[in-house]
């Protein structure tokens, strides 16, 4: 079914069915993969609040089709089984900050970084424990890059070969969410901050958007509040969450001590319609009107 928005908040027409299905036990819950995706900030040179890298979603993406969204994707299995150079926390405080083991807390940590180099030609590791790459723009690195992209090439891999050093000390983790029971795709979602490394500039490197923007948070939360930005909820209160913070720094000095408690959609019946919440996020709370039929009225 095609997709709609209420402001600028996307959401797909067979949610109402869905949740429907859900509630009589005729929709049995997809497993959520993990994923992992990062919020690049950088202070601009002529001063004020910082800005943040976003993408738009190619209008024939299946899923938020149109939407502006973080560098982000799925875990590779493939980073979890392979010990990288790594530089910041080790990998048992990060597996008790995001909640889970130690392999798979290397293979989050590596999700956000490929995924920002990935999608934005950003690469957050270095040579040693206190460097970052200075320029990933070369003809040698976007072959790389691209094969990494295609999974011909494990992120882990990468790194042992480039004899790079992953930085997990220049992110942060932010918050959580987790896709809601009743849609087709979902995902476990980890959310990182950093900022964007000395040297290094971003591009749209990714096939999946059609435009990459660096924009305030505040602008792009008032043009979302006015419907010309469309934005999935975790997008848009995540911006919300960096209103606060006047440099990329005080952002990042922010993030440990913020809540990693997952963040999952509930839905229930009531009367004759569909109540849809986000525990914590009012600002999304739906109610659908429900057809003789059972679906949406």
């Amino acid at each position: 079914m095609a997709n709609g928005q209420a402001n600028g908040q996307w959401f797909p027409q067979d949610w109402p069915e869905r949740i429907r299905a859900l509630a009589d036990g005729t929709l049995t819950p997809v497993t959520p993969k993990r994923a992992a995706t990062v919020m690049l900030l950088k202070d601009p040179r002529d001063g004020g609040t910082p800005v943040v890298h976003m993408l738009r979603r190619r209008a024939s993406m299946a899923f938020a089709g149109g939407a502006y969204a973080y560098p982000g994707g799925g875990v590779d299995p493939r980073d979890d089984d392979r010990q990288v150079r790594w530089a910041g926390p080790t990998r048992a405080w990060w597996a008790e900050r995001l909640g889970v083991d130690g392999a798979a807390a290397q293979a989050i940590v590596c999700a956000a970084v490929r995924e920002t180099y990935e999608e934005a030609g950003v690469l957050l590791a270095g040579p040693t424990p206190d460097t970052v790459v200075g320029d990933t723009t070369g003809d040698d690195w976007e072959a790389d890059r691209a094969a990494v992209a295609a999974r011909e090439l494990s992120f882990a891999e990468f790194l042992d070969r480039r004899g790079l050093v992953l930085r997990s000390d220049l992110l942060g983790a932010w918050t959580r969410w987790i896709t809601p029971e009743f849609e087709s795709r979902r995902y476990d979602t980890w959310f990182f901050v950093a900022a964007l490394p000395e040297g290094q500039r971003t591009r749209n490197a990714s096939t999946e958007a059609d435009r990459t923007v660096w924009i305030r948070p505040a602008e792009a939360a008032e043009r979302y509040d006015r419907g010309e930005l469309t934005m999935m909820p975790p997008t848009i209160a995540t911006l919300r969450q960096l209103l606060p913070y006047g440099s990329a720094a005080d952002a990042l000095a922010a993030a440990p001590a913020r809540d990693l408690t997952p963040v999952l959609a509930e839905a229930r019946l009531a009367g004759g319609e569909i109540v849809l919440s986000w525990p914590g996020h009012g600002e999304f709370t739906k109610h659908i009107p429900i057809a003789a039929g059972g679906g949406p009225a």
